[in-house]
């Protein structure tokens, strides 16, 4: 599968070398150009593109960028596309947003609403990436962890969590995008690893 990555950062490098070790192709990007990826690129062992590039590229994209910076994503250039919203907010570096802080909107909705033809998942967002280097173990191991997504799109779900099984971590679906607030920044499943059981009913008492 292609995978186009919005963002080259520590998210951005560290799901860009997980993809490529279970044997997918990556396009990773960043605002300013592929000129500033060419270490990284070698490194990896990834193609380097443009923003627009690495949509294209993609069959699905990555968005590992400050959410801040939402407004140089172009809606045209993700329809159609399964867009995984790896985004956190944190107002000490993108501003307070009202909607967010008085619990109206979350994150990936706010996202959606930029990209009303992209299928958005809600992912990846609630490990730590050193956990995500480290913390997979494969399928029926006692001590596999399980990560959260949620979204609209069934099918696209359903890559996502194949993702996660890729990855070595086991899913649980949260249900719709507007139900993501439930792992997003110092909520119970934040950053915290849980198993499958453990997660759900983490999730289910979590309050807003």
């Amino acid at each position: 599968m292609k995978i186009g990555i919005i963002g080259a950062g520590f998210v951005g490098r560290s799901l860009a070398q997980k993809a490529i070790a279970a044997g997918h192709e990556v396009m990773i990007s960043n605002s300013r150009g592929p000129q500033s990826l060419f270490s990284m690129q070698g490194g990896l062992g990834c193609a380097a593109g443009t923003v627009e590039e690495a949509a294209a590229f993609g069959e699905v994209i990555v968005l590992a960028i400050p959410l801040s910076a939402r407004e140089v994503l172009r809606a045209e250039d993700f329809a159609g596309k399964i867009v995984i919203d790896a985004i956190n907010y944190y107002h000490e570096r993108d501003g307070h947003i009202e909607a967010l802080d008085r619990g109206e909107t979350t994150t990936s909705e706010m996202i959606a609403a930029r990209l009303p033809d992209a299928r958005v998942v809600k992912a990846f967002n609630a490990i730590r990436m050193i956990d995500l280097d480290v913390v997979g173990r494969p399928k029926g191991d006692e001590d596999r962890v399980a990560l959260p997504l949620a979204g609209d799109d069934e099918d696209a779900k359903a890559v996502v969590a194949a993702l996660y099984d890729a990855f070595g971590f086991d899913s649980h679906d949260a249900g719709p995008l507007s139900e993501g607030w439930r792992f997003e920044r110092d909520r119970p499943a934040y950053c915290t690893l849980l198993k499958r059981q453990a997660l759900a009913e983490a999730l289910a008492a979590t309050t807003r």
